[in-house]
Order: C-alpha cells, then sequence, then structure tokens
C-alpha cells in the first residue's frame, strides 16, 4: 500500500536548495501540504533572497502539489514561530516538522570566532528547538505528530574544522532521546535523520568519484518515512547516502565493576581500561542505570 499524506500538513525547514527542497518536494508528491521555508540565505547564513523558497513553491504546485513559501529565519523564536504560524494560517493544522535547516563556517577551532560557533549552533540546535517548541501544543491536542531532526557523522564520529557543527548536530540526538518520552502518550515521534548528499553546503568537501551517486533526493524517502503516519518508531537515527540506509545506535561495553564499599584507585582504572574499552563485550545502550544494577547485582550488593 503506497504511504500518502494527503491532509497532512508539513513544514520543511531550509527547503529552497539540496536536502530540504527533495524533502518537500516528495511530501508534496505524496499529498501533503508543505510550508517551504527558507530567508534564501548564503550556506553561511548571510544575506536573504526569497525567491530561493518561491521556485520550490513553484515547482511543487506545477507538479499539481500544494505548498507555500515562508521567509522566516529558525535562528530566533519569534521567526521561528511564524514558521509554524503560517502552517496553522494557512490550512488550520500542522503535522510534521522536518527540521533540516542549516549552515555551515568552518574553521579550526583555534582560529574560530566565538560568535560562528553560537551561529551555528543557534541555527542548527536551537532553529530545531525553537520551531519544535512552536509545533508542540498543536501535535499535543491534536494527538498527533511527527519530527524529524538533522543530526550528522560530525557530531558521531568527528570532522575538523566542525567543533560548532558537530556540537549542535550531537545535541539534537540528546534533545529527541528526550522529548520521546513526552511525545509518547500524545502519538508524536521524534527521530534523526543523518544524510550525506551533494549539496552547496557539501560539494567541495566530497570526493569527485562519489559526487554522481551522492543526490540528495537519494536520502528523501528515509525522511518521508520517519515523517510518515506508518513510522512507529522515537528515537532512531538514521543515516542515508547514495541509496544506502543503517540505524545508528549507541553502544556500551560491559565495563568492569569494582567494589563500591571499597576505594577504587585511579590505577584499578588505569589496569583494567583495555578490558573496560573491549568492544567485544558491546551491548545496545538502553540506559546507564540498567547496566549499575546488572553489576551490583553480580557483585552481590543488591538483589
Amino acid at each position: 500500500m503506497p504511504i500518502r499524506f494527503d491532509n497532512r500538513v508539513a513544514i520543511v525547514t531550509g527547503a529552497g536548495a539540496g536536502l530540504g527542497r527533495e524533502h518537500a518536494k516528495l511530501l508534496a508528491s505524496r499529498g501533503a501540504k508543505v510550508v517551504v521555508n527558507d530567508p534564501g540565505g548564503s550556506v553561511d547564513g548571510r544575506g536573504s533572497q526569497h525567491a530561493v523558497a518561491d521556485k520550490v513553491v513553484a515547482e511543487i504546485k506545477q507538479a499539481g502539489g500544494q505548498a507555500v513559501a515562508n521567509y522566516d529565519s529558525v535562528a530566533d523564536e519569534k521567526s521561528a514561530a511564524n514558521i509554524v504560524r503560517t502552517a496553522i494560517d494557512t490550512w488550520g493544522r500542522l503535522d510534521i516538522l522536518i527540521a533540516n535547516a542549516g549552515v555551515l563556517r568552518d574553521k579550526a577551532f583555534v582560529n574560530m570566532e566565538m560568535d560562528d560557533f553560537e551561529f551555528v549552533m543557534k541555527v542548527h540546535l536551537m532553529g530545531t528547538v525553537y520551531t519544535t517548541k512552536a509545533a508542540w501544543p498543536y501535535f499535543r491536542e491534536q494527538k498527533y505528530g511527527r519530527v524529524v531532526v538533522t543530526t550528522s557523522g560530525s557530531g558521531t564520529v568527528g570532522n575538523f574544522g566542525q567543533a560548532n557543527y558537530g556540537a549542535a548536530k550531537m545535541a539534537l540526538n540528546g534533545f529527541i532521546n528526550c522529548l520521546r518520552f513526552e511525545g509518547a502518550k500524545y502519538n508524536i515521534m521524534l527521530n534523526a535523520i543523518s544524510p550525506s548528499a551533494r549539496t552547496r553546503m557539501t560539494e567541495n568537501l566530497i570526493p569527485p568519484a562519489l559526487l554522481e551517486f551522492m543526490r540528495p533526493e537519494l536520502v528523501s524517502p528515509a525522511v518521508a518515512y520517519l515523517a510518515s503516519e506508518e513510522c512507529k518508531v522515537s528515537g532512531e537515527i538514521i543515516a542515508a547516502t547514495a541509496g544506502t540506509f543503517a540505524r545508528v545506535q549507541y553502544f556500551m561495553t560491559e565495563g568492569v565493576a569494582f567494589d563500591p564499599d571499597k576505594p577504587v584507585t585511579l590505577e584499578m582504572v588505569q589496569e583494567n581500561f583495555d578490558k573496560l574499552t573491549d568492544l567485544d563485550t558491546a551491548t545496545p545502550s538502553v540506559g546507564l542505570m540498567g547496566n549499575i544494577e546488572r553489576q551490583l547485582r553480580e557483585l552481590g550488593k543488591i538483589k
């Protein structure tokens, strides 16, 4: 059965080009009414050009879909709330938030101005927080909502010159990990996409031999699924690139348990470091407390 979004209203931030454009077009092609948000700035977030969002709206309408443009920045709380207001004022509801807006201000940390660090955090992290906060009451009231945030391997595995970007992207994983518990009783699912694709932000960073395979439209099917009613998972991270999709999961080793009633020295940690970091004993991490309880039980400290 084809997945459809008829009568669903979606916001896609940063939808004027690249990944956001493809997300918006795919959702619209499946029946969603889409707010195409993009202030039309440069890769580093400077400047604005309304024609960027307008062009995507025109493409959607020409293909028979429904869309409206919004030019607000996610980096300001009131402005971000206006993006949600656009959906409500236009169609009277909101069902889906695709938090895709992003900027790059890459530079080695020693040379990075704090303004550049803070602005990247503002757009990626706080921009997602602001829009989600504005959408949350509507999701709760209707007992339905789908949020897809955009994380990155720059956070999970790191990348030179992207301390600001990587920090923001990892923070988003923590954001959905916690908020999924609050959304569960209201049928609000929050998941993350970790994409790699050829866009204006990345085209100079990707090896030429890979460029032709890393089309942004090859990421969008995962985003659309996570935004669908059929998606019943929350708190997941899905990596997507060049038609390949995979789950990203945190793991924890079995570790080493010392008797908490006796002194634990740093030399004890040193002597057991290889064992406590041995990934052969690693299992998916579902919370530190469960691991602690197991270890204390094995030590006979608790029943």
